[in-house]
């Protein structure tokens, strides 16, 4: 494997159709789609000022490098990319990719990160910015920390585990998504879906889980949590107090307490949810 280290390369496809390169120590300055169309490259070290560096391209390995802000639009189309420790400055990085696995990556700026890629592995992964990860199929996510707004939108086959995730209107018209030991908060959680399942998780919402066909809940807290699972058919067993259910289309819910409960009879079919608390309803409105 040919090695490069500790150069500069600017202008537009310096290094295009490269294949089995370790580069190291360099740089990549203003220009256009240095590493297009590349292939079995080995990265460390190095940060790239330059647009669409990683497009077309496949069995590709990073290693402590940073796409600087004017890196817009980093990886595209490619396949096989491996990510550790690395920093991602600007947007729109990873679209339409596959077999990606990022370790420690953080994303300070990341709108419009990770859309359309399938088999995707994130572990360790920070991200502050709206629309994360849209349209992905096939994601195992391990210690995610998520900032922003609209993040998961038509996502499927996805497994979270011990993640932090402060989002508006997370994971909506998604399909087969199981999380595990995590936090999330959002008002508007999951609309939309289709098997969904949370264990060991605690949810703050407002008019969340709603219209969602299949979601089971096993062990979770909902502190300040209303007007949840509308129109949606649930199997939940729910540890403290819900502030509110809200016409549920069937199924069972299992509280210590809800506060207030509507069921409306010109919506929905009270007959079909059965409602169990350990502890007297505060309020109770049919």
């Amino acid at each position: 494997m040919k090695e490069i280290q500790n150069e500069h390369f600017s202008g537009e496809r310096a290094l295009y159709q490269a294949n089995g390169l370790k580069i190291s120590g360099t740089s990549f300055g203003y220009g256009e789609s240095p590493l297009k169309r590349s292939s079995y490259i080995k990265l460390s070290d190095s940060t790239f000022s330059s647009k669409f560096p990683l497009w077309h391209s496949e069995m590709i390995k990073l290693k402590n490098c940073m796409m600087t802000e004017d890196g817009r639009a980093a990886i595209w189309y490619s396949k096989e990319v491996g990510a550790d420790d690395i920093i991602v400055e600007a947007p729109k990085c990873f679209r339409r990719c596959s077999g990606l696995s990022l370790r420690n990556v953080s994303f300070p700026n990341g709108d419009e990160v990770l859309w359309k890629c399938n088999n995707v592995r994130l572990d360790r992964v920070k991200v502050n910015g709206d629309y994360f990860a849209m349209d992905c199929d096939g994601m195992e996510i391990s210690g995610l920390e998520l900032t922003g707004g609209y993040a998961f939108d038509g996502v499927k086959n996805v497994t979270v585990r011990d993640s932090v995730i402060n989002c508006r209107d997370a994971f909506w018209n998604c399909e087969n998504v199981i999380i595990y030991n995590s936090t999330i908060k959002g008002k508007c959680f999951g609309w939309h879906s289709k098997n969904i399942s949370l264990v060991n998780c605690t949810v703050e919402s407002r008019e969340g889980l709603c219209g969602i066909d299949n979601l089971m809940m096993k062990n979770c807290k909902m502190p300040n949590t209303s007007f949840a699972f509308e129109y949606s058919t649930i199997n939940v067993d729910i540890v403290g107090n819900i502030d509110s259910v809200r016409n549920p289309r069937g199924g069972i819910i299992k509280a210590d307490s809800i506060g207030v409960i509507i069921l409306e009879q010109e919506k929905i079919d009270p007959s079909q949810t059965t409602i169990i608390c350990e502890d007297q309803l505060v309020g109770h409105r049919i």
